[in-house]
């Protein structure tokens, strides 16, 4: 496929406007926005507006078919599965915002849906293509900085949409709308991140709390300890109640022969270690990546790379459907009080 592929964007909210309509300037060599959609149409010609060019602008994404080879979905979590089965049976690609879809039956129905039809399905987790984070995962396979002993990831934000509520709850935050708590609708990226980078899980536990994130129906605040095949360890902390935050967000490594620290706030990943001749003077490294967005052009720029020649996107259904199931292990053991046993979640588990 030589020429440009028609990209669509269906939702203009916050996210849309704030990252994507900066990403796909960056992007122009490969496809081209020929169509947004919102059911606040406004919303969806301020997003036409700030992309600019000749786009088709509609509140039913329906519509849209016959403009665009792929969309990419950046709806409310509850709306995905429809969305995306929509378009999979319409031979348009989808890239979907995190999570694929609330349910593991509905990622299963959708994965099964895009591969009857022939279409690219592919969860938009942009963390594995923060330049900083692809370059320490280049380190840690080069084998030369030594194996894995812990992984630990800190996310610390204040997050509550101020909408209506039901019973004291925001609507927004109820567990039918997100699927879960913080660790579902956030955490989900940073639980793919440590199955990226640590393989095949064995064992976890997660202990929640929504003291401080009272608005959330589940969780607000989440804390989560896996174990792994290869012996490594991991540790996520994320909160949607931090009003201050020295973290902010944080990825540590620990390994054999040294650490590695990446900051997201100022964009440096750095490595420092004590095993060399002279060991009261450290040995520090350090990367600087100057970008503190969310860099969601390049987690756009691979999909459309795997559309335009046919490969299998980096995060496809069955990757995403594990880390899904790796949360419900994880909720389903706090609720009985046990340690959830996460072997054999992953579809290629069974290869």
């Amino acid at each position: 496929m030589d020429k440009k592929l028609r990209m669509g964007i269906v939702g203009c909210g916050a996210m849309t406007i704030n990252s994507h309509v900066y990403a796909f300037p960056l992007l122009t060599d490969i496809c081209t926005v020929t169509s947004v959609c919102d059911i606040h149409r406004e919303k969806a010609e301020n997003a036409a507006n700030k992309l600019g060019g000749d786009i088709f602008v509609t509140t039913d994404y329906r519509e849209m078919v016959g403009h665009v080879d792929a969309v990419l979905v950046v709806l409310p979590h509850e709306f995905h599965y429809e969305c995306g089965v929509f378009f999979a049976e319409h031979g348009v690609h989808v890239l979907m915002e995190k999570p694929l879809c609330n349910t593991e039956e509905e990622i299963e129905s959708l994965t099964r849906i895009a591969e009857e039809n022939h279409v690219k399905l592919m969860c938009a987790y942009p963390v594995r293509f923060w330049r900083g984070i692809a370059k320490l995962k280049e380190l840690l396979d080069s084998g030369e900085y030594g194996r894995i002993i812990q992984m630990s990831i800190w996310t610390e934000q204040f997050t509550r949409r101020e909408d209506y509520t039901v019973n004291g709850v925001y609507e927004h935050y109820k567990i039918k709308n997100l699927g879960g708590g913080q660790l579902f609708s956030h955490g989900c990226h940073y639980i793919d991140l440590l199955l990226w980078f640590l393989g095949k899980p064995v064992s976890g536990t997660h202990i929640g709390s929504n003291v401080g994130t009272e608005w959330m129906e589940r969780e607000g605040t989440s804390n989560v300890i896996m174990t792994f095949e290869n012996g490594a360890m991991a540790y996520h902390f994320g909160t949607w109640g931090a009003r201050g935050s020295s973290h902010g967000y944080t990825f540590q490594v620990f390994t054999d022969k040294g650490f590695f620290e990446y900051q997201r706030d100022t964009a440096t990943l750095t490595y420092k270690t004590n095993i060399h001749p002279n060991p009261d003077q450290p040995i520090v490294m350090t990367w600087e990546f100057r970008d503190r967005s969310k860099q969601t052009q390049y987690e756009i720029r691979h999909f459309l790379e795997c559309v335009r020649d046919d490969r299998r996107p980096m995060i496809d259904g069955y990757d995403s459907l594990q880390s899904i199931k790796v949360i419900h292990r994880l909720y389903e053991a706090e609720e009985r009080g046990e340690i959830a046993d996460l072997r054999g979640l992953g579809f290629r588990d069974r290869d």
